[in-house]
């Protein structure tokens, strides 16, 4: 059956110091998969991206994994996706993970999540793609980066219309609906069940 939508998440491949890093990964894979969803994902069984996924199928979700042979080798990948695609290098794991989304969505994570999530908003801003691009701050976890991100707007090394491309919320369900709303308008997805 045709997934309702495909979502690429970027979340840590650590669980972070605090819990609730772990239940927002569990919330957005439980959403995923209870909306008849499709997750595409980075392919790693450690950390958030873990649990993300463990969720996701739980919830009966299909799980997307695309991961660096490399990676495999070192025995990081999650091996019960639904599809799991193992690629040579990181630009083709990218590559691959945006042209199987409908939205992209960051989670709390590291240097790896801020590579990807950043390649992503930019290429929506150089109208690469027109998917929409969302960040989950979850209890501030993201706020200095906003804030920064802002700064540059203010210094005029980027524009509002730039910031306005992303997607920011909080809360992890009112931010799925959003992004996958935004991306019905892109795609032409029937959202009616979701």
């Amino acid at each position: 059956m045709t997934p309702a939508f495909s979502l690429c998440v970027y979340c840590g491949s650590r669980p972070g110091a605090e819990p609730r890093f772990g239940e927002a990964a569990v919330q957005v894979g439980r959403w995923i998969g209870e909306h008849g969803g499709q997750l595409v994902y980075g392919g790693g069984n450690n950390g958030l991206m873990g649990v993300l996924a463990d969720a996701t199928l739980a919830a009966g979700g299909r799980v997307v994994g695309v991961i660096p042979r490399s990676m495999v080798e070192r025995e990081w990948a999650k091996r019960d996706c639904t599809e799991l695609h193992i690629v040579d290098n990181m630009h083709q794991r990218k590559s691959l993970m945006a042209e199987r989304a409908d939205a992209f969505l960051a989670l709390p994570g590291g240097i790896g999540t801020f590579e990807e999530f950043f390649e992503a908003w930019t290429w929506r801003v150089l109208s690469f793609h027109e998917k929409p691009v969302g960040l989950l701050d979850l209890d501030g976890y993201y706020a200095p980066l906003l804030t920064f991100l802002r700064q540059s707007v203010r210094n005029g090394f980027m524009n509002d219309w730039q910031m306005d491309m992303l997607t920011v919320d909080s809360d992890a369900a009112t931010l799925l609906q959003q992004l996958v709303q935004s991306a019905a308008f892109t795609t032409r997805m029937d959202t009616s069940q979701i």
